[in-house]
């Protein structure tokens, strides 16, 4: 018994030693460069950035110093201050002289839209999963327009950090 112990002890050692058998793999693989999204947008927009660059980016022209004084107060009578903004931005969006592409300019290439509006709000080219959960959720619901996108660019959380 003691004999056959040491032949499977010795049998179980080889096959352990011939089973790790150290081997490489050497894969080919295109080298990307790949963009921060907003990781670098740690400092808070003051109410009057947000403002200004937020009409500026709907309307193509600088905010009057009248209606900067107009929403300031707005934003300082409401107690939260992402209500304040949304309330606001409605209203822009409500006056209709916002420069907007068509919703059949939209449509006919969304993924060129979707890297358009990126660069008009977050000053940046979207990632590829976030060009594709746009193009996919503008191609499943026919009824969101250019408003809708633009609306949910200028009152989502990167659009108050710069």
């Amino acid at each position: 018994m003691n004999q056959k112990m040491k032949v499977l002890s010795l049998l179980l050692l080889c096959l352990s030693l011939w089973t790790c058998k150290e081997e490489s793999y050497i894969y080919e693989v295109n080298e990307v460069r790949v963009a921060s999204s907003n990781t670098d947008k740690t400092k808070e927009k003051t109410k009057e950035q947000y403002l200004n660059i937020v009409y500026a980016n709907l309307f193509q022209t600088a905010l009057s110093p009248n209606k900067l004084v107009q929403a300031s107060n707005v934003v300082e009578s409401i107690g939260d201050k992402q209500v304040a903004y949304e309330t606001i931005l409605a209203k822009f969006m409500k006056e209709g002289n916002v420069v907007l592409p068509s919703n059949a300019s939209m449509r006919a290439d969304i993924p060129k839209f979707i890297i358009e509006t990126y660069e008009r709000f977050y000053v940046r080219k979207p990632t590829e999963a976030e060009k594709t959960f746009f193009v996919n959720y503008i191609e499943s619901h026919p009824n969101i327009t250019p408003e809708h996108i633009y609306f949910s660019f200028a009152s989502s959380d990167e659009y108050y950090y710069y």
